[in-house]
C-alpha cells in the first residue's frame, strides 16, 4: 500500500487542472490521516481562515487507520485523475 501511496501523492501534483477546495480539502484530510494519524494539534485561530479549513478536513477523517485513509487517498487520486487528466 505504501508503494501506490507514494505514486499516488506524487501524481497529485501533476493533474492538469487543481482540484476543487473540496478536492484539496479531503486530499489533505487523508494524507494528514494517512501519515499522522488522528488530529494532534489544537485548532488553529479564529483569523487563520486556511488552517482552520486544514484543522477540519483533517479532524473529519479522525477514527480511520492509517492504511484505511492510504486505500481511500489512492482511490480519490485515481477519481481526480479521470477527471481533470494527468
Amino acid at each position: 500500500m505504501s508503494e501506490s501511496f507514494g505514486k499516488a501523492v506524487e501524481e497529485v501534483k501533476v493533474l492538469k487542472q487543481k482540484p476543487d477546495q473540496g478536492e484539496m480539502c479531503a486530499l489533505y484530510g487523508l494524507y494528514k490521516q494517512a501519515t499522522v494519524g488522528d488530529v494532534n494539534i489544537e485548532r488553529p485561530g479564529m483569523f487563520d481562515f486556511t488552517g482552520k479549513a486544514k484543522w477540519d478536513a483533517w479532524q473529519a477523517k479522525k477514527g480511520l487507520t492509517q492504511d484505511e485513509a492510504k486505500t481511500i487517498y489512492v482511490d480519490l487520486v485515481e477519481t481526480l485523475k479521470a477527471k481533470y487528466g494527468i
